[in-house]
């Protein structure tokens, strides 16, 4: 891992599960882009906040052999085409931005997503 690896600390991890403890079963995918050394482990510390509050999440898979063609920069939130970002998926985004950690939202039309969920995206660090 680079010296410069993304990593959220504790405390921004602490903060993350107490936002998102307020929007009860949520439904997400995590997947991670393997051409970013440190995009595994840093989508990783998302799973683990995810799980930490009971969501419904699968486990974080590389993007190259995801479900949408659909690669960002950084941090992305992805919904298919005919769905908005759900409550908690716009909490964790608000929640991210108290760091100045920016994650960008996508609507993709080939992007197979059920309403109601999202899939975090982690890209190239920007």
């Amino acid at each position: 891992m680079s010296p410069n690896a993304r990593k959220l600390t504790t405390h921004q991890k602490s903060v993350l599960i107490q936002v998102l403890l307020a929007f009860p079963e949520q439904s997400a995918a995590v997947r991670y882009f393997s051409a970013a050394s440190d995009a595994r482990a840093y989508a990783q510390d998302f799973l683990t906040i995810f799980k930490a509050v009971g969501w419904s999440v699968s486990e974080a898979e590389p993007g190259d052999a995801g479900q949408s063609s659909t690669q960002a920069p950084g941090l992305a939130l992805i919904v298919s085409q005919d769905h908005s970002l759900p409550p908690g998926a716009e909490a964790l985004r608000d929640a991210l931005r108290i760091y100045e950690i920016e994650a960008h939202t996508i609507s993709d039309p080939t992007a197979i997503i059920a309403s109601g969920s999202f899939v975090l995206s982690v890209g190239a660090e920007v």
